[in-house]
């Protein structure tokens, strides 16, 4: 589990804190929600042994050993041995108390042992559909292996009669199985991640609409209870499908919450609670599963869009190669002449006279020839600025909505939030939409950098845009990270200053460029509250002319 401690503390993980605690108070305080699980969850036990159909206990004990490692196996049996003797009957047989207790930690540990064996590649994050499916497959059979042996030692001590071992069996599966399915994915999806969920008015319906599903069910006829159950599918699948694993496994919870709160004030007899437990299994085993789904192909998205990426940039970087050797050849050729034109002004002023014609000559020709160097330069600084200058009236608010489209994944996998704030009525923006909207991105995208680098769980980007006194367009892209370094950012729109590790530290003054090209200037601020960088576009007006678009620079450098 070292690997695990390592990984977790890398990535700035909650369960990083965790690790940073003792062994002993982790302990104690598995102890103590275990038997406060263990004492809220204690409704309509089925036998005098407490079999009851929800047992959220089982699912910390799995989250517990998941997350922390093997080191914690023997509170597997110090937690149920401790319940049992505040919770149950003490006039129960001495050998149901001690026993009980072992039957469920070793259970329980072997499963433990199972899952976290290196050879079976189980990832505690449930990142993968193997992983979600590998959880729900070890606790389908432990938990049942439990049941029946646990049923058994109670009927071997008279506790259970033979007529009511199949039942109870049935009971203490169901129990410990949704335990598992609706707590273990939550608690380890909480711990390894940064952020689960923000909140916003969507959750806030989906919430209601829960609500309004266990009023439905049980406000309406008693006898159509359980088919009415279905209805609880609707708010737990678009949980699924528009949050994924983090939102399903929230939902479950909240579900399930409310379910056992709901069948307890209507007062639901045990064996329909059984049922009720027996339909929220398959609630949670669909939900799990779409959320896995929705998580993969979101994953797969990303994968494609970085994919993409570096095909774009591999063949703008073969483009490039290809500017670069023609910058070489052209560049070789003016220096060439530039020193042969300035050796011949050279000797002609050391003439005796001095031949004043042939130096001015050999000067011009050498000044022509540094204007053509220049040219080169300007023409290769054009292409990797885009390539195309299309000065045209462009919409703001749909320039970053489009900006904001091709960064998503990327702050939805640093964990930060994007938000807008544009002015009411902007005027048309004269600038070219392509060489904006790349700059919007690489601006966003370094703050989600910036921000996941620090670890911030509640990262937010705000890209904004307003009109100025000066009847111009400014744009500013702010975040809540850790700022510019001060020791670089009297000089951060010099090119090639970054602090990222595989940076080419062109991003800043290339976004420089582009906005003095548009006739504004980029400004950037750091304060302890993050960064924020901002840049002015001119405003469109009726009497504005545009020059036509300029020469495709892909077509070839100068010569």
């Amino acid at each position: 589990m070292y690997e695990w401690r390592e990984e977790a503390s890398a990535r700035n993980l909650p369960v990083a804190s965790l690790f940073s605690r003792p062994h002993i108070t982790v302990g104690l305080a598995y102890l103590a929600a275990y038997v406060f699980l263990d004492w809220i969850s204690y409704i309509t036990p089925v036998a005098p042994a407490g079999v009851t159909p929800w047992n959220p206990a089982t699912g910390l004990s799995f989250a517990l050993v998941l997350l922390l490692g093997r080191e914690y196996l023997p509170w597997l049996v110090i937690a149920p041995l401790v319940a049992n003797a505040l919770l149950l009957d003490p006039n129960l047989p001495t050998g149901v108390h001690l026993l009980g207790p072992l039957v469920v930690g070793v259970g329980y540990g072997a499963a433990m042992l199972l899952l976290t064996n290196p050879r079976l590649e189980f990832d505690r994050t449930l990142s993968t559909k193997r992983s979600l499916l590998l959880l729900i497959a070890v606790a389908a059979v432990s938990t049942g292996i439990v049941a029946v042996t646990y049923v058994g030692l109670l009927a071997a001590f008279g506790v259970t009669r033979p007529t009511e071992i199949l039942e109870t069996t049935a009971h203490q599966w169901i129990g410990d199985m949704i335990g598992v399915t609706v707590v273990t994915p939550f608690l380890l999806i909480l711990f390894t991640r940064r952020r689960i969920l923000v909140p916003s008015l969507e959750l806030a319906a989906l919430v209601l609409v829960l609500a309004l599903t266990l009023a439905a069910v049980f406000g309406l006829s008693d006898s159509f209870r359980v088919k009415q159950f279905y209805l609880f599918f609707l708010p737990v699948m678009w949980m699924a499908v528009r949050f994924g694993l983090e939102g399903v496994t929230g939902g479950l919870v909240l579900t399930q919450i409310g379910l056992m709160a709901a069948m307890h004030y209507a007062g639901v007899e045990a064996d329909e609670i059984t049922a009720y437990q027996a339909l929220m299994i398959v609630l949670a085993l669909t939900g799990l599963t779409i959320g896995a789904v929705v998580n993969e192909q979101l994953r797969t998205q990303a994968q494609l869009r970085r994919n993409q990426e570096a095909l774009e940039r591999a063949a703008r970087l073969d483009s490039m190669g290809a500017f670069a050797a023609a910058l070489a050849h052209e560049i070789n050729q003016p220096l060439t002449a530039i020193s042969n034109y300035t050796r011949l002004a050279k000797m002609a002023v050391e003439k005796q006279p001095a031949d004043t014609e042939t130096a001015r000559t050999a000067a011009e020709h050498a000044v022509a020839q540094v204007d053509r160097a220049a040219e080169v330069v300007r023409r290769l600084r054009d292409f990797i600025q885009l390539g195309r200058n299309e000065m045209v009236p462009q919409s703001c608010a749909a320039l970053i909505r489009e900006a904001l489209s091709h960064c998503r994944l990327d702050a939805q996998s640093s964990h930060v939030t994007v938000e807008t704030r544009i002015a009411r009525g902007l005027p048309p923006v004269v600038c070219d939409g392509l060489q904006i909207q790349q700059v919007l991105i690489n601006l966003i995208r370094n703050a989600a950098d910036s921000i996941s680098s620090s670890g911030r769980p509640d990262g937010r980007i705000l890209v904004g845009a307003e009109l100025t006194e000066a009847n111009r367009v400014i744009v500013m892209v702010r975040d809540n990270g850790p700022g510019f370094d001060p020791d670089i950012l009297a000089r951060a729109l010099t090119p090639f200053t970054t602090t990222k590790q595989e940076g080419l530290g062109l991003g800043l003054a290339l976004a420089r460029s582009t906005a003095e090209t548009h006739g504004g200037q980029l400004l950037i601020e750091s304060t302890g509250a993050g960064a924020s960088v901002s840049f002015t576009l001119p405003v469109h007006n009726a009497t504005s002319t545009y020059p036509p678009e300029t020469q495709d620079l892909q077509g070839g450098m100068p010569t």
